[in-house]
């Protein structure tokens, strides 16, 4: 058998600092949260979308948007940082309203969201997330390749 060579990386993830260190961390979070939110919410939508539609699509977009901030730390460079940065606002915010609303008004959401009382079903991760990482995309080095 002969030997495997290989010239170039066969993937640019965390070519521009983002994937790498605790970005690395956050990929992996970010990756499972996507997966757990797109299962939990596909299952609930299939199953009981009667019960609690407006709690199952939020728990369809928060699917949404963890799939595409993990696809731009893997991606890197400074346009993924700038449109992470953007998702990981738009994701706190949504986490902060969504948390608040459960609290004001639970009859509201009949059934939890990833984000029902700040992500307290999900040991408060998902509040606890998008700051992170918005800490982290501010200080990561990026290549200014992108």
């Amino acid at each position: 058998m002969g030997r495997l060579t290989v010239t170039e990386p066969a993937t640019t993830a965390g070519e521009g600092g983002l994937g790498k260190g605790p970005g690395r961390l956050l990929v992996w979070l970010y990756g499972v949260f996507t997966v757990a939110a797109a299962s939990r919410s596909i299952v609930q939508m299939a199953l009981h979308f009667g019960d609690a539609p407006l709690a199952y699509v939020l728990s369809a977009v928060a699917a949404v948007v963890y799939a595409f901030i993990t696809y731009s730390l893997v991606r890197g460079g400074e346009g993924a940082r700038r449109a992470a940065l953007v998702c990981c606002a738009l994701e706190l915010l949504g986490v902060l309203t969504v948390g608040t609303w459960t609290l004001a008004d639970p009859g509201a959401f009949p059934d939890a969201t990833v984000w029902s009382d700040y992500g307290m079903g999900y040991l408060f991760i998902p509040v606890i997330l998008p700051v992170t990482a918005v800490v982290w995309l501010r200080r990561a080095p990026v290549s200014a390749s992108r």
